[in-house]
């Protein structure tokens, strides 16, 4: 009988130990993730260069405050990371919209496109991407460009396209700078709107709003689509070699 209870216990003491250790390969396996999750928050906040590692393994829960080494490498490969994951997803998911559309013979309007430009960034999981991009393009412009893979940006290059072919009235030259404006333009309302609906302090009812949303696509088609009434010299100075050539566009416009 004790050999019997001895067994026992030990069987019963490895089976603890199993667990443990899957709960700690699954604790592992979390931490990149609630890392990034936690990072993205803190550079929309406060910026890259606001934030140090020890902050977000801190934030992150990690008793390590190497943990952004351990798991990245570094700090710079961190927020590449962080970067790449919204550009992958984004770009799926109008790539995925631009398929069916042309499937169908589409698009036949530029409503079409801004909807597909639009509506991949209003469903992304987290809220800070887009006020962390703005942040992050307005102080380290060439380090985001160096992070985009530009396999994982096709699809905006894709909407860009169709959008020449309903833009027959503006030469190439003011077509890039209308592309410029409209890039400007989704990450300055997108983040303003992600800034405003992240505060939980009090209500945002106009961001909330579908009909803001509406407005706001409303408005970027008429920015697309309007005349032109430039004198010849402006239209000469808009089109030579160095002016009104579009930048690679971030992954949100």
């Amino acid at each position: 009988m004790h050999l019997t209870n001895l067994l026992g216990n030990e069987k019963n003491a490895l089976m603890v130990r199993l667990k443990l250790a899957k709960a700690d390969d699954a604790s592992r396996a979390a931490a990149p993730e609630q890392i990034k999750k936690v990072a993205l928050r803190l550079f929309a906040e406060k910026g890259v260069d606001g934030v140090t590692v020890r902050e977000i393994a801190a934030a992150a829960g990690q008793k390590n405050h190497g943990a952004v080494g351990y798991y990245f490498g570094s700090k710079e490969a961190l927020v590449r990371a962080i970067v790449m994951d919204g550009a992958v997803a984004l770009d799926r998911e109008r790539n995925l919209a631009l398929d069916l559309l042309e499937e169908k013979g589409g698009p036949r309007a530029i409503r079409e496109v801004v909807d597909i430009v639009i509506d991949p960034v209003l469903g992304l999981p987290d809220e800070h991407y887009v006020q962390f991009i703005l942040l992050f393009a307005m102080t380290h412009r060439e380090m985001m460009m160096d992070a985009l893979d530009p396999a994982w940006n096709s699809a905006y290059g894709r909407c860009l396209a169709h959008l020449r072919r309903f833009m027959p009235h503006l030469p190439p030259a003011l077509q890039n700078q209308r592309f410029i404006f409209m890039g400007a333009y989704i990450s300055a309302v997108l983040s303003a709107r992600q800034r405003a609906l992240a505060d939980r302090s009090r209500d945002h009812p106009m961001w909330g709003s579908e009909g803001t949303l509406e407005h706001f696509k409303q408005s970027l088609g008429a920015l697309l689509e309007a005349p032109v009434d430039l004198s010849p010299d402006m239209l000469a100075g808009i089109g030579r070699r160095d002016m009104g050539m579009p930048e690679p566009p971030s992954p949100v416009g």
